[in-house]
């Protein structure tokens, strides 16, 4: 295998003849190979037949191949500690403005899974467990990992390429083959613990995420290049269309560029599930949920009625991240804190700082909104029917509008776009909040959850209830406590 710092060149050949770089290649082959491996790991290295030792080593051992045959060795000499200076690198040195499949990718998952990791950790032995929020205490580890238990969690095949982020409990109960545990509902509204002693098989959600993986990529391969983001910014387009169709276009071309995402996560997830991780119980139907991890949700991303619903759904374990390693612990001002970290998180482009710069600003508007005016329209079926087809189109404009610099990377295309709509959002935000009171922040673990973020408590306590993860070597907690940890996090 010839590599270097960028990665394998075996693939060049293929490359050439799909006309793609050869590192996107690399990274499609080998989340396919990481695909087929999950299926082997699970078969043949299940829980029941092999020793975690034996799992950790596998998983760890593949994980470091696939990052090697991608990126080549800089990733694991330079990379931990240092993701912003390397984000520096690629951007101003190698290939400003052009998307590839490079070594800040692991970087970025890896760096989530170590801050998530110390924090579970500082949680779990250096905080008063009644100091701990419901999802802090649930989620905080007791025991130090081992050197292997660390290096698998982080490194392991199934997600050092794309994620997606899980916690350390959830990985390390998966790989030590824990009965899943399974919270259901009754007829009479109480809870049904049960034990499943055998895996539930994985198989049909597999297919079906690995379906939406192929219609994902025929319609980027396709539909995406006819719809580029840049032409928002084409001196003649703005200068001879209608603002309707230019509003249009504006949904068109940034919806046409979600799809690159719907397959690099969905196929992570697949790899994920394939190998027997992430499932999450079983619906009041008795129908198997494999979405413990999953990281967007398609169908409510597209018909997303408010600002909150469409970042809901959206790259769901970053959210969680966020919220967990930042805005339950910031303390002021955590929405602009953590939309500040995310920002950094993702990289040093300009167009990512505004983004989530115009993203602090509509999230509050769109939350003042709601809160004032929403309960005017929700009593009479029809009415709230025009309210909500007249909040999707207005989400999915402001949606459109927000991410565009975020596609354009740079500050002078983004301004582009941004003065020839005459910066109109921006100044209808702006007004929203002066007309419109907003909730302050409060001190206090009940007042700060009152008002959390986007990334809401919804999910998390979604999270919370059907997690398999209740008890590992790592937490002195006994499992039926744990258990009752976690439902009384839903409860509150």
């Amino acid at each position: 295998m010839a590599t270097s710092t960028t990665g394998s060149t075996l693939l060049q050949p293929l490359s050439n003849a799909v006309r793609l770089p050869v590192d996107q290649v690399n990274f499609v082959v080998c989340q396919l190979f990481a695909l087929l491996a999950a299926i082997w790991f699970r078969t043949y290295l299940h829980s029941s037949k092999t020793s975690p030792f034996i799992r950790h080593v596998v998983a760890t051992l593949l994980g470091l191949y696939l990052a090697l045959f991608c990126f080549g060795w800089y990733c694991f000499v330079f990379a931990l500690g240092y993701l912003t200076v390397c984000q520096i690198t690629r951007v101003y040195i190698f290939d400003y403005g052009q998307y590839s499949a490079d070594f800040s990718g692991p970087m970025m998952i890896i760096t989530q899974k170590i801050t998530s990791l110390a924090f579970e950790i500082h949680d779990g032995m250096f905080r008063k467990n009644e100091d701990l929020t419901p999802s802090q205490r649930c989620l905080a580890v007791r025991r130090m990992p081992s050197l292997l238990e660390y290096l698998s969690y982080n490194c392991n095949f199934m997600g050092i390429l794309a994620g997606p982020l899980c916690s350390y409990k959830d990985y390390i109960t998966f790989i030590e083959g824990r009965s899943y545990q399974l919270q259901q509902s009754e007829a009479n509204g109480k809870e049904d613990t049960k034990y499943e002693q055998t895996d539930p098989s994985p198989n049909i959600a597999v297919a079906q995420k690995l379906l939406i993986c192929g219609l994902s990529l025929l319609f980027h391969m396709t539909i995406t290049k006819t719809l580029p983001v840049e032409y928002n910014i084409d001196e003649n387009f703005r200068a001879t269309a209608s603002w309707p169709v230019r509003v249009f276009y504006l949904y068109l071309s940034l919806m046409a560029a979600r799809p690159k995402y719907y397959f690099a996560w969905t196929l992570a997830d697949a790899i994920n599930n394939a190998a027997g991780f992430g499932f999450r119980g079983y619906d009041k139907n008795g129908v198997t949920r494999w979405d413990l991890i999953s990281n967007l949700r398609i169908q409510q991303i597209e018909s997303s009625t408010s600002f909150k619903m469409f970042l809901d759904n959206w790259n769901i374990q970053t959210a969680l991240w966020l919220k967990r390693v930042c805005y339950e612990r910031a303390t002021f001002s955590p929405t602009i804190q953590t939309f500040i970290l995310s920002a950094i998180w993702h990289g040093v482009y300009p167009g990512y700082y505004l983004t989530f710069l115009t993203g602090v600003l509509m999230t509050l508007a769109a939350r003042a909104i709601r809160n004032n005016i929403r309960h005017y329209f929700v009593e009479s079926p029809a009415v709230k029917l025009c309210y909500d087809i007249i909040t999707w189109m207005t989400t999915q404009v402001a949606i459109s509008y927000t991410v565009v610099p975020f596609v354009l990377l740079s500050v002078k295309p983004s301004f582009t776009f941004y003065s020839s709509c005459y910066f109109c959002l921006h100044i209808a935000s702006i007004l929203v909040l002066l007309v419109f009171p907003l909730k302050r922040t409060q001190k206090g673990n009940k007042q700060h959850e009152s008002i959390q973020p986007v990334w809401s408590k919804k999910l998390e306590e979604e999270n919370l209830l059907q997690k398999n993860s209740y008890s590992t070597t790592n937490n002195s907690f006994s499992q039926k406590e744990e258990i009752t940890c976690r439902y009384q996090a839903l409860k509150q």
